[in-house]
């Protein structure tokens, strides 16, 4: 062979080298938690075997693969790392896997949430940053193909990369088929198809209705006396993404340290006391709707497809019954922006929304409302005009502490300036609406978050010194992976705050401890968490019916 031809190939050998390791890696890289970036662990990918044995036999059989089968094979390797992506990335982010059935829904509102989050110079730049990397994923793979089909050239090539990846597949069926040979070199990835193949079955199963639950248990007998409520007012405040992260990550339990002080003694000044307890939330950084659902009814709703079920059957609920006990049912949704028809199962006597809430004062990003509005507006139009009325029995999901957690609002000490137009002091508000949320580290934004909801929660309090009320503060569910870390629990606080020493005692027998925080065991999970309660408020707990 002459040097000449040698210096030839060396090129061609080394491209067709780089290729196959760039196309392995677009199927098989792994998240670098709790980042959106990625990087690769030297697995492979049986699927690139099947593309190099279908190139080398139609070399044999057919010539050279036309342009078209390449453009194909790197289409499909572009939808195969977006597929990788999701795989790897949600969980690392999120904690949970994904459901293109149900979560495709929320992508709009996921947009609609980032345009206001966002400035619009880095919304363009995702924009741009996005069909940029689609178009490097194009040409990436296309160089790829190419590269190898002309390394076919080169002698022997094409039989020794054909008779390899008939080798691998081999190897990763005889993996499959054999747990001891699992563990073993080499390693692969899982299948990209078998990630689309997995949302392809949910949703075929979720359209046809073929593998859906259609029989959902029992509802809890929510035979309520109430008696030891004596008239109280009841409110069910869901904290947005208040998690046991709060306590097991050192650093966010020093640092919310104070902001529990501030409440505790916000209870205690008073007249009031508080006792805690961790519970088992259905869901974990997001669906919040579902830990509602479960809380209020009663039944476990791990999923959109049970939650959907329920709501359309008539079940008893905690609304309901605590309107059977002479109490007006009220929702506070500052977050509801359009029509609620699931809102008619819970049987709500009022429902306050976004606009029936008719704030005035400055836009936090998309959920627009804060927290402390919401609670001063409910007073305004429930207790200030009434001199005899009903007990209320209120739930609030809040929304100042919604992903991405900024802008957040600033605590207003004076409640009443909050029903104006011009809420905060200009300086104060512009150091708030000026925050920009740092996704790399988003812990710093969450605890922000929180302190404000803890400290608006101490000020409602105050608010209301001589109110006879017992006040449910808990978590909806875990933040992010990225914030609540990796293998985290789905636990999520409860905190009852009353000044009724006989409903505190009965907390205390079914496992809650005073003060803000939790003791480490989980005491139920959420849907058990309603039954709990009433049986704590004066209920005999009775089996289910």
């Amino acid at each position: 062979m002459s040097i000449q031809n040698t210096q030839r190939r060396w090129p061609a050998a080394l491209a067709l080298l780089v290729a196959i390791l760039l196309l392995n890696a677009m199927l098989t890289f792994h998240n670098v938690w709790p980042t959106p970036y990625v990087h690769w662990v030297g697995e492979l990918s049986v699927e690139l075997a099947w593309v190099l044995l279908l190139l080398t036999g139609w070399r044999r059989l057919r010539g050279p693969p036309p342009r078209s089968l390449l453009i194909g094979l790197a289409v499909v390797f572009v939808f195969g790392t977006l597929g990788r992506y999701g795989e790897v990335t949600a969980p690392a982010l999120y904690g949970r896997d994904v459901n293109l059935f149900w979560d495709l829904p929320h992508v709009s509102s996921l947009a609609g949430m980032l345009v206001h989050a966002v400035p619009l110079w880095l919304l363009l730049a995702i924009v741009i940053g996005t069909f940029a990397v689609l178009a490097l994923l194009y040409g990436t793979a296309m160089w790829s193909l190419r590269s190898i089909v002309r390394g076919f050239a080169l002698p022997r090539a094409s039989a020794v990369i054909g008779i390899a990846s008939a080798m691998l597949i081999c190897w990763f069926t005889m993996q499959r088929l054999d747990d001891r040979l699992s563990a073993r070199s080499p390693q692969f990835s899982i299948p990209v198809m078998q990630t689309y193949g997995t949302q392809f079955v949910r949703t075929a199963e979720a359209i046809s209705g073929h593998g859906v639950i259609t029989d959902l248990p029992r509802s809890p007998a929510f035979a309520a006396t109430l008696s030891l409520t004596e008239g109280a007012d009841v409110m069910v405040v869901f904290l947005e993404s208040y998690g046991r992260v709060n306590y097991d990550r050192p650093d966010f339990f020093k640092t919310l340290a104070g902001t529990r002080s501030e409440l505790s003694q916000a209870a205690s000044d008073t007249g009031r006391g508080i006792v805690s307890g961790f519970v088992e939330s259905p869901t974990f950084g997001g669906g919040s709707w579902l830990a509602h659902l479960s809380f209020l009814s009663g039944i476990e709703v791990r999923d959109a497809a049970v939650g959907q079920l329920l709501m359309t059957q008539q079940r008893a609920t905690l609304v309901t019954e605590f309107s059977k006990h002479g109490y007006r049912t009220v929702a506070l949704m500052p977050g509801l922006k359009s029509n609620w028809p699931e809102g008619g199962f819970y049987g709500f006597d009022e429902i306050y929304d976004d606009p029936a809430l008719e704030y005035r004062g400055p836009a936090f990003g998309w959920w627009r409302i804060p927290d402390q509005f919401s609670l001063a507006q409910l007073d305004a139009l429930e207790l200030v005009p009434h001199v005899s009325r009903q007990p209320l029995f209120t739930v609030f999901p809040t929304i100042s502490m919604h992903t991405p957690f900024r802008p957040t609002p600033p605590y207003q000490p004076d409640w009443t300036r909050l029903m104006g137009s011009d809420p905060f002091d200009a300086g104060i508000l512009q150091q708030s609406l000026e925050q920009r949320t740092e996704w790399n580290n988003l812990g710093t934004s969450y605890i922000g978050a929180v302190t404000y909801s803890l400290q608006t929660l101490a000020g409602y309090l105050r608010q209301r010194e001589h109110r006879n009320l017992i006040l449910i503060a808990l978590g909806d569910h875990q933040p992010p992976a990225m914030v609540s870390g990796e293998h985290a629990s789905w636990d999520v606080p409860v905190h009852i705050i009353t000044g009724n020493p006989a409903v505190l005692e009965s907390l205390r027998k079914s496992g809650f401890v005073d003060g803000m925080v939790p003791a480490p065991r989980t005491l139920e999970k959420m849907h058990q968490l309603g039954p709990m309660l009433l049986a704590a408020f004066g209920t005999e707990q009775q089996d289910e019916s």
